[in-house]
């Protein structure tokens, strides 16, 4: 999309010096810090708080318990709601106070604050609380949750149950199982994951108390979404709120919304009238941060007797922690019905998922957000009818894929598919892979000891969309002759910094460097708009500047027309040139903005903004790995992976988003695990000697392949990049060790493949 050579990011000049500001690089005149007591019980009830060592303590200002904050009138955290579920029902919504008062539901829940002049006053102080507890049965994983006689987390919530969504149709999906050639079926585990990001959780706030004003330095992925939710929190004008962009080291959808200890910080800069900064433990954002995944999908799918897919039922349990996030319930259930039965035509399809409350940290979206899940189910039934019907994979897929000449296409779950060419997609996929010469490595891993299993993953999952409604974006030139842009997103490693300043100048001719991005600047101009969240912010934000970029050009127009003494109809606009048609006099869009430079309101500023839309990415994944029979250890040995995201913006950063979601899908497969003590609820992996991050080694290298279908959905004809590797890799890599497998007579493993868990299942076969 840009005609500017790739000559790296902007911001990484600022961040690979040390010049980047995250949270812990704010301070303010007299700050004081902030340290959490949190609770080391899953579930109890409190019987009391004993606050008078810690008050006593040195240099400690203030302790917070619950009891003393129980007249303090904070907002409540309010879910996003999906579409009803069966029979009608909304989701059962438990209440989370901001600080546990009288009972505690997971191992991390904020329990006491203490403020002192020191951070290590205000840690000390926090373990002279004494606190009695009175323990109840934890509820941990969904038997024990399911359970009849199981406790109740919520008293508005029997069952545990919070939520049951339904989609598809349930009778035609019965009756083309029962005319059914043949059925497979399997149950897939997708286990709890932690975010992780390389810069733990933080804040710095501060209170103007003749205004009334905050001002909030912490990571966020979109600062006015973020200021808007920590509002209601806070139970406080959105207008109150400054929430000042900081560079972020990390998100993957762990810093979209604001948390509990936002408000009460808020609250204690308030009281004591000086700034309060509190950051994060490692510990205490295993703990804390907002999970992911933790979704248990059991699966059938039925063919007949030419291998066509007639019927697919998929049950879902999705495990929404102690209680609900902003967007975890929502995007647990609507992501498997927008996704449905992926790729291929089906007859009929029928869903259900059941979000399930549990005495552990709640879920939230993280990246992929249950598409994984939604994929990962279809793939694995694919495969499965495969080896049952003694047929290629790739040849199957083929046979029941979705042909352009079918789109648009309307699914079973109602998703309408404006592009794309999945067939295409499978072919490059075969092509590029040397699908044809896997015999033959796998012959010569076998020589060597070595089980070589091969796995394809096939798919479309959404993009975009948001729950504001349109995406607000503003190009203004300022007195010191600066063109900035300001958009709604905050960037996270994306290089929003670097695309959207690429295509303005390339869209308004200007030289490269001219032209720098704000996002989310509490100064600029007032925007409505959404996170960085779905793979939306090029395809819709982007969107955006080009209308603004076309509105500023019809400005200039005018402006040239004047300067030129032409009618504006007789000029022309080409390269940052407006020229009188038929004629060698021009005038450039750079003097036409120093000539207004000096004016109070430059006559280019635009505000301008597009309206909320989805798109569908796609892409096809074909992995290699390789087993050592003797250790269990599993190895990414080839990864192909052509992906359709539409129209590409900068192909250097979309490579590299896809690159990291297969990476952060990959080491979901072969590592990554949140544990719980099922009979105490104390996690077990919260640090990262337990915990298994992926390394560089896991992708020791990857072809990427584009097959682009732009989509009419949106100006820039973009689709969406951030989550198509993360989608891509769990089923891809799932299906490659299981076909490794199946020569040591294993046909089942669950993630994470651990060296330990594949030699157990070899030697147990």
């Amino acid at each position: 999309m840009s005609s500017h050579r790739f000559t790296g990011r902007r911001e990484d000049q600022r961040l690979v010096t040390g010049q980047g500001r995250y949270t812990s690089d704010w301070n303010r005149d007299d700050q004081v810090h902030a340290f959490f007591r949190r609770s080391d019980r899953a579930h109890a009830t409190i019987v009391s708080i004993d606050t008078a060592a810690a008050r006593a303590s040195p240099n400690v200002l203030a302790v917070f318990t619950g009891e003393d904050l129980k007249n303090v009138a904070f907002g409540k955290s309010m879910p996003l709601i999906p579409p009803p579920g069966r029979d009608g029902q909304t989701v059962k919504i438990p209440e989370r106070p901001m600080m546990a008062r009288d009972r505690v539901r997971f191992v991390g829940e904020e329990v006491a604050l203490v403020i002192a002049t020191t951070a290590n006053a205000a840690r000390d102080a926090a373990d002279l609380i004494e606190i009695e507890y009175r323990d109840l049965p934890p509820v941990i994983g969904f038997d024990a949750a399911l359970a009849a006689d199981a406790p109740r987390l919520h008293e508005n919530i029997p069952g545990n149950v919070c939520f049951d969504f339904e989609y598809g149709n349930d009778a035609d999906t019965t009756a083309a199982f029962a005319r059914a050639a043949g059925i497979v079926e399997v149950t897939l585990q997708s286990p709890r994951v932690a975010p992780t990001p390389m810069e733990p959780r933080g804040t710095l706030v501060s209170h103007d108390a003749a205004t009334g004003c905050f001002d909030i330095y912490c990571a966020s992925q979109g600062g006015f979404a973020f200021r808007d939710e920590l509002a209601a929190l806070a139970n406080v004008s959105p207008d109150l709120l400054r929430v000042h962009r900081v560079d972020v080291g990390g998100a993957f959808g762990a810093r979209t919304s604001p948390f509990p200890e936002y408000p009460l910080l808020m609250h204690a800069a308030r009281v004591l009238k000086r700034p309060v900064k509190w950051l994060s433990t490692r510990s205490e954002d295993f703990l804390t941060d907002n999970h992911g995944r933790a979704i248990t999908v059991r699966g059938q799918l039925a063919y007949d007797a030419d291998g066509r897919f007639i019927g697919l039922r998929t049950e879902w349990l999705c495990d929404s922690g102690a209680y609900l996030t902003s967007a975890g319930v929502l995007t647990n259930s609507i992501n498997g019905k927008t996704i449905g039965a992926g790729i291929y035509h089906v007859d009929a399809v029928y869903g259900r998922h059941r979000q399930v409350m549990t005495n552990t940290a709640p879920t939230n979206a993280y990246r992929g957000a249950g598409r994984p899940e939604a994929v990962y189910i279809v793939e694995r039934l694919v495969d499965e009818a495969a080896a049952r019907l003694g047929c290629d994979p790739l040849t199957l897929r083929l046979r029941n894929a979705i042909t352009p000449k079918q789109i648009p296409y309307t699914t079973r779950t109602g998703t309408v598919l404006d592009s794309g060419d999945f067939p295409a997609l499978l072919k490059q996929a075969k092509s590029a892979s040397d699908w044809a010469g896997f015999r033959s490595r796998k012959t010569q891993a076998a020589r060597r000891g070595k089980l070589l299993g091969r796995g394809c993953a096939a798919f479309f999952e959404p993009s975009g969309g948001g729950g504001v409604r349109v995406d607000q974006v503003a190009i203004e030139f300022d007195r010191s002759g600066a063109i900035v842009l300001y958009c709604v997103a905050g960037p996270s490693g994306q290089g929003h910094e670097t695309v959207f300043p690429d295509m303005v100048e390339n869209w308004l001719g200007l030289p490269r460097g001219a032209v720098q991005l704000r996002s989310a600047d509490p100064f600029g101009p007032s925007l409505q708009g959404n996170p960085s969240i779905g793979s939306r912010s090029g395809m819709l934000q982007g969107s955006a500047f080009k209308i603004a970029s076309n509105a500023v050009i019809e400005k200039a127009r005018l402006l040239a027309a004047t300067t030129l003494e032409a009618d504006p109809h007789d000029v022309e606009f080409d390269k940052g040139q407006f020229r009188i048609a038929g004629t060698d006099r021009t005038v450039s869009l750079l003097e036409l903005i120093k000539q207004h430079q000096s004016d109070q309101k430059h006559p280019l500023d635009t505000l301008a903004e597009n309206p909320v839309s989805r798109a569908f990415p796609a892409a096809a994944h074909v992995v290699e790995v390789e087993i050592d029979k003797a250790t269990g250890t599993a190895s990414i040995v080839r990864y192909t992976a052509v992906d359709d995201i539409g129209t590409v913006l900068n192909p250097t950063l979309a490579d590299g988003q896809i690159v990291g979601g297969i990476v952060q899908g990959a080491g979901h497969v072969f590592g990554e695990c949140c544990l719980y003590d099922p009979q105490d609820g104390q996690m077990l992996t919260g640090s990262f000697m337990d915990y298994a991050m992926p390394r560089a080694h896991l992708l020791p290298s990857v072809d990427l392949l584009n097959n682009p279908s732009p989509t009419p959905a949106n100006l820039l004809g973009a689709k969406g990049v951030g989550e198509t590797g993360t989608t891509g890799a769990m089923s891809a890599c799932m299906n490659a060790v299981i076909d490794a497998l199946r020569t040591a007579g294993v046909d089942h493993l669950d993630m994470p493949v651990t060296p330990y868990r594949v030699w157990q299942a070899i030697h147990q076969a």
